[in-house]
């Protein structure tokens, strides 16, 4: 049986969810970003339990089909641009459409009307919140980060980055520099 939970897009969440599974003595659970899947059926008491102690801890079960497959949407993204060694060679709409089995235009269309954000704005601010990790981290200069994350160029992801977040790629790196430098100071 087939569980999709909003808001699971970290291995903390994975875990959590892992752990109310054991909770309501349901096994042989295979936990993924935003899917449970289990061997057997569960009952209708058990999801119940299930859905409110998930919704303790921020998580949610899904039911209807739009918010299951937005949710699909989300996980192939976080997945693809935040836990992948190197990003996909092919357009994110091939990979996404390949990857769900959906043709792309109603992918993002239903994307649009569920989330009032384009799916392509929704990929761009995620390549930008990996940006700030990478800059973060500062093992990788922006000419290594715009190659990483499939930029054409170093200007393409500087105007984005900007866009986004209002601030320049370097501004943005040192301000961490000048935080780290102040609390040196104290």
């Amino acid at each position: 049986m087939k569980l999709y939970i909003k808001y699971m897009v970290s291995l903390r969440c994975k875990m959590v969810v892992h752990q109310e599974l054991e909770k309501l003595n349901i096994k042989n659970a295979v936990v993924d970003l935003g899917l449970v899947e289990t061997l057997d059926d569960i009952t209708a008491e058990q999801r119940m339990q299930l859905r409110d102690n998930l919704l303790k801890t921020g998580l949610e079960l899904l039911d209807d089909k739009k918010s299951i497959l937005i949710e699909k949407i989300k996980n192939v993204v976080t997945e693809m641009i935040h836990f992948s060694e190197a990003l996909p060679k092919e357009n994110f709409s091939d990979y996404v459409s390949k990857k769900l089995g959906y043709d792309y235009t109603y992918l993002a269309n239903t994307f649009s009307e569920v989330k009032g954000m384009t799916l392509q704005h929704f990929i761009i601010i995620n390549k930008v919140e990996k940006v700030k990790e990478l800059l973060l981290y500062g093992e990788l200069n922006l000419t290594e980060i715009s190659y990483k994350l499939n930029y054409s160029s170093v200007a393409h992801l500087s105007n984005q980055f900007k866009k986004i977040t209002g601030l320049s790629p370097s501004f943005y790196r040192n301000l961490k520099k000048q935080r780290l430098k102040n609390l040196e100071d104290l």
